[in-house]
C-alpha cells in the first residue's frame, strides 16, 4: 500500500483520483472507482437542476460507503451558466461532499469568495486543477485544501503555458505547502510511482477509467483507446483561448482546418457541442465529437474492472520504487 497526504486526507485505500468526464463520470463510475479504493469523481456539468444533481450524490452514496469527488468545470460553456456554478458549489456543501475538483477559473472568482466559505464550513477539500505555478499559489492563498497539477499531456483543455507534467509537479510541489496530485500521463504503476517520487502526493487520470468494466460508453470507444497509441492526440483551439487536447479524428481534422483557415469560434462550436460529444460516446462513433483523451492513452492495453486496475497499478508501483532502489550509483 502507498500512503500519502491524499490517503491520509480522505481515508482511502490508493492514491489514485479519477478526473472529470462529461456524460462519463455518473453515479456508477464513480462508486466503483471509490468502491475499488480510489477516489471517483461525479462530474456536476452533466445535471442541469438541483434535484438532478442533487440525485446523483445521493444515487453514488447508495452505491458506496466511501469517499468521492465532485468537479465543478469553471469555463465558457453554452449549456451551463454562472447560476449553474453556484448550484452546483451549494449542493456539494449541503451534501457535504468529501471533495471538490475545481477547473478553469477558480471558485473565488468564478463564483466568489462566500463560495470557498461555505465549503469550508462543511468540510469539503478543496482542489483546484491548475497548469502553472501562479495560480498554484493563488489557490493556497484563498483556501484551497490541494492542487492538482495538469500538465500539457492531459485531455480536456491543458493550459496554455505547455509545462509537461515532469517540469510541472516538481515545481508546484517547492511552490506551495498544501498537497500536489500529479495530472496528465498517467496511467499505469510506472506513472503513478514516477509522480510520488516527483513528489506528488497521488495521481488524476480520466483516460484510462474510460477503459474500464464500468465506464458506460460504448465499446467501439474502448478498444479505440485501446487501440491508439501515445501520438495519436492533438491540440486544437489554442487561436481561440479554448485550447484542448482530444484524439485525432476526422471532426478534429475539421476543426483544426478551420481554425487554420480563420475560421471564428462560433464556426467551429457546431462540431464539438455537449450533445455530439454524448451522441459520439453512446453510438461509438469516434469521428462524431471530439473525444478529449491525453497522451496516456498510449498505457492503455485492455479494459479491465476499476478494482483490477487499481491493484495492478499499485502493484506496479510498488515494483518500480524496488527497482529504482536497487540502482548503484557510479561516481
Amino acid at each position: 500500500m502507498i500512503k500519502t497526504a491524499i490517503t491520509e486526507m480522505f481515508g482511502v485505500k490508493h492514491p489514485i483520483i479519477c478526473g472529470a468526464m462529461m456524460w462519463l463520470c455518473k453515479p456508477q463510475l464513480c462508486a466503483a472507482i471509490s468502491n475499488a479504493g480510489g477516489l471517483g469523481n461525479l462530474t456536476a456539468g452533466n445535471y442541469d437542476t438541483e434535484d438532478e444533481f442533487r440525485a446523483a450524490i445521493r444515487e453514488t452514496r447508495k452505491l458506496t460507503d466511501n469517499p468521492f469527488m465532485v468537479n465543478i468545470t469553471i469555463l465558457p460553456s453554452v449549456r451551463i451558466t454562472s447560476e449553474h456554478y453556484k448550484m452546483y458549489t451549494k449542493v456539494v456543501a449541503e451534501e457535504r461532499v468529501a471533495g471538490v475538483e475545481i477547473s478553469g477559473a477558480p471558485l473565488d472568482k468564478g463564483v466568489g469568495p462566500e463560495a470557498i466559505d461555505s465549503l469550508k464550513k462543511a468540510n469539503v477539500k478543496m482542489f483546484h486543477k491548475v497548469g502553472c505555478v501562479k495560480h498554484a499559489q493563488h489557490a493556497e492563498k484563498v483556501g484551497y485544501d490541494g492542487i492538482y497539477a495538469a500538465g500539457l499531456e492531459e485531455g480536456g483543455h491543458p493550459l496554455d503555458e505547455d509545462v509537461t507534467t515532469m517540469v510541472l509537479t516538481p515545481r508546484i510541489v517547492e511552490s506551495v505547502k498544501i498537497p500536489v496530485v500529479t495530472v496528465g500521463g498517467i496511467a499505469d504503476g510506472r506513472s503513478l510511482a514516477a509522480a510520488i517520487t516527483l513528489g506528488a502526493s497521488g495521481v488524476m487520470m480520466a483516460s484510462r477509467f474510460i477503459a474500464t468494466k464500468e465506464c458506460v460508453v460504448h465499446e467501439r470507444i474502448k478498444e479505440e483507446l485501446v487501440k491508439r497509441q501515445e501520438n495519436h492526440t492533438t491540440i486544437f483551439g489554442r487561436s481561440y483561448g479554448l485550447q484542448g487536447r482530444a484524439l485525432k479524428t476526422e471532426v478534429i481534422a475539421q476543426i483544426q482546418e478551420l481554425e487554420k483557415n480563420g475560421g471564428t469560434l462560433e464556426d467551429i462550436i457546431p462540431l464539438m457541442t455537449g450533445l455530439r460529444i454524448k451522441e459520439a460516446w453512446e453510438t461509438g462513433d469516434v469521428d462524431h465529437a471530439p473525444l478529449m483523451v491525453g497522451q496516456s492513452i498510449g498505457f492503455i492495453n485492455d479494459i479491465p474492472t476499476c478494482k483490477e486496475l487499481l491493484e495492478t497499478m499499485v502493484k506496479e508501483a510498488e515494483e518500480t520504487f524496488i527497482k529504482a532502489s536497487s540502482v548503484v550509483c557510479k561516481n
